[in-house]
């Protein structure tokens, strides 16, 4: 059947077969008004019912769109539809809201994640997770391995993978470990030495009153790294330093450490093993002593770095002596130095605030967030993405359903966003709007030291697919452009997103 098409100020329309329909007076036969009288009681009937709320517009888009777009040449973005017992029209967005909802088997504040083998170690969880035994619970994970069918295994450690194989990522994996959390940024939960409510990162700087440039702190003298040797060529360059450990002592080492770092310019972060992600304390409790961090270790620890030019890396002995070079020229220019210190008193990067703020949510809580996520995303795949629209066509516009939640959070948030702006910065100001006018709290606002809380506002720093892991989220992934992100959001219906806000 044909559909009229009709513009205002235009003397002639055609019908879809392209036939001519004349604005004026007409010269043609009473025969051909009467072939064209069905069309036209054909369009009242369907205005009619239109308005009445009766006409279920998503089934019948073949047939006529609204009785408005019979008028107006403007394009539509928005599919209606209807049910019998609606009150009126739906918009693109209220249709998609309804039609994509998933109906999940499993309400997780009525029954809960549970992990057996440890004991409950924080305060809150966007979602229900419960540690311990439950005997009328099958546990969803559990600590170790060999573990009764449908309970995930669980390797969590804080030790370097140089030491303790098992926590090489890749042998994990081989040996049947579901999920792991290590130091490392690409396990599946991260567990950090770092939290700024472990730590004081923002206490103040205080004098430097000792007459040696550096404090060590090494009791492990068996390393198998060359960190023993790092500290011997320092002094062989004749950089002063008092060791308080059972490596090279020289001082008692009974005192405070973070108390006796603050007396210093210089502190030796020397870790036992050089490996990705692998920071300790050594290199955080320099930090809140606002002693500069001399490093052996991580080969990546500038992506843990406050500031540029905030520590100084030794990554193999022949970087010992510019390193000395650089302690002495520091030492001995006031300037320079307080201007490594500087984020002490302007605060921290975004890229520092976005590492430290991933421990405000505690690690077994994290871990449930995972389990949930990978609960539901089962769930969908079972019942078949085919039956959620995900998106919304409406002639040559289409309004897509996408879902996006803060790094830390559980529940999915829902963003619509039109083909006509299908960008990554149209996605992030939509985000960024919607969080705002819902007034929202970032997970991290009672975490962060006041002075860098920011008051009321926050930024996106990153959105990310979810399932990334957080040296993905954090270092690695970008979307190649507009194009990149376009394509992703094509090809996944119901794309779901995480953003990490400073």
């Amino acid at each position: 059947m044909g559909v009229f098409s009709t513009q205002r100020g235009s003397r002639t329309a055609t019908t879809q077969e392209g036939l001519p329909v004349s604005g004026g007076i007409s010269t043609a036969p009473k025969r051909k008004w009467s072939n064209l009288m069905p069309f036209f009681v054909a369009l009242v009937v369907i205005a009619e019912i239109a308005f009445l709320g009766k006409l279920d517009i998503a089934k019948n888009t073949a047939l006529v769109d609204s009785w408005a777009d019979l008028f107006s040449p403007a394009p539509l973005i928005h599919e209606l539809a209807v049910e019998s017992d609606d009150l009126g029209l739906l918009s693109c967005e209220e249709w998609l809201e309804r039609e994509d909802a998933a109906e999940y088997s499993r309400d997780f504040e009525k029954e809960p994640i549970l992990v057996s083998g440890d004991e409950k170690e924080w305060k809150s969880c966007s979602v229900g997770c419960q540690f311990g035994f439950n005997p009328s619970q099958k546990p969803d994970a559990a600590f170790g391995l060999a573990h009764q069918t449908g309970t995930a295994s669980v390797l969590r450690s804080m030790e370097s993978a140089q030491y303790y194989a098992e926590n090489n990522l890749a042998y994990a994996r081989r040996r049947g470990y579901n999920i792991i959390m290590t130091t490392s940024l690409s396990s599946d939960v991260p567990v950090g030495y770092f939290s700024w409510a472990e730590y004081n990162i923002m206490a103040p700087v205080q004098p430097k009153t000792e007459t040696a440039l550096a404090a060590a702190f090494i009791s492990n003298c068996g390393a198998r790294n060359f960190r023993l040797q790092a500290l011997e060529a320092l002094e062989s360059a004749k950089i002063k330093i008092d060791s308080y450990g059972g490596c090279h002592r020289n001082r008692d080492g009974k005192v405070d450490k973070v108390e006796t770092l603050k007396r210093y310019k210089f502190s030796l972060a020397f870790e036992n093993s050089n490996e990705e992600d692998y920071v300790t304390e050594k290199y955080f409790q320099s930090l809140v002593a606002g002693s500069i961090p001399v490093v052996v270790g991580a080969p990546n620890i500038e992506d843990f770095a406050p500031a540029p030019g905030a520590v100084l890396h030794i990554k193999e002995i022949n970087d010992v002596e510019p390193v000395a070079k650089r302690m002495k020229y520091l030492a001995d220019n006031p300037e320079a130095y307080n201007q490594s210190l500087r984020w002490k008193y302007e605060g921290p990067s975004d890229s520092f605030k976005a590492l430290v703020d991933m421990a405000a949510v505690h690690s077994s809580c994290r871990l449930c967030i995972h389990l949930a996520t990978m609960i539901r995303e089962k769930e969908e795949m079972s019942q078949g993405s085919k039956s959620r629209p995900c998106k919304c066509t409406r002639g040559s516009a289409v309004v897509y359903h996408l879902y996006v939640r803060e790094r830390g959070r559980f529940e999915m948030e829902s963003i619509f966003l039109r083909s006509g702006n299908l960008t990554l910065g149209a996605f992030e100001s939509l985000v960024l709007t919607k969080f705002k006018s819902q007034k929202h709290v970032p997970i991290w606002k009672q975490e962060r030291p006041e002075s860098i809380r920011g008051g009321d506002d926050f930024k996106i720093y990153r959105i990310y697919p979810v399932g990334m892991t957080q040296r993905q989220a954090l270092y690695t992934f970008r979307f190649n452009g507009d194009a990149d992100f376009r394509r992703h959001v094509e090809s996944n219906p119901c794309a779901k997103f995480e953003v990490i806000l400073v």
